[in-house]
C-alpha cells in the first residue's frame, strides 16, 4: 500500500512538472512567432486601514493596468491573464 501511494505522489508530481513545462514551452512559441504571449488587465487596489474602534475604513485608488501573461502558470514574473481577471479588486490591509 505504501509503495502504491509513493508511486501515485511521483506520478502527480511528474505530471505537475510536463505541465508546467509544457506550457512554458507554449508561452517562448507564442513570443517567437509574436502571437500576443502577454496582456493587460485593469485591477482596482485599495486600503483597509482599522480603526481604534474596531472598524474599518476603505481608502480606493486609480485603477491601474496590471501585465499579465496568456498561460496557465505564472512566467516571467507576470500573472496568468485568467487569474487577475477574476480578481480586479486587489485589498492592501495597513
Amino acid at each position: 500500500m505504501r509503495r502504491l501511494l509513493a508511486r501515485a505522489i511521483l506520478y502527480a508530481a511528474l505530471s505537475l512538472c510536463a505541465l508546467y513545462a509544457g506550457d512554458y514551452l507554449v508561452l517562448r512559441y507564442r513570443i517567437a512567432a509574436n502571437r500576443e504571449p502577454f496582456g493587460s488587465v485593469q485591477i482596482r487596489l485599495y486600503y483597509a486601514v482599522p480603526q481604534k474602534d474596531k472598524k474599518t475604513e476603505f481608502y480606493f485608488l486609480d485603477p491601474q493596468t496590471q501585465p499579465c501573461v496568456h498561460a496557465l502558470f505564472p512566467h516571467m514574473g507576470n500573472s496568468p491573464c485568467w487569474y487577475l481577471s477574476r480578481r480586479t479588486q486587489q485589498r492592501i490591509e495597513m
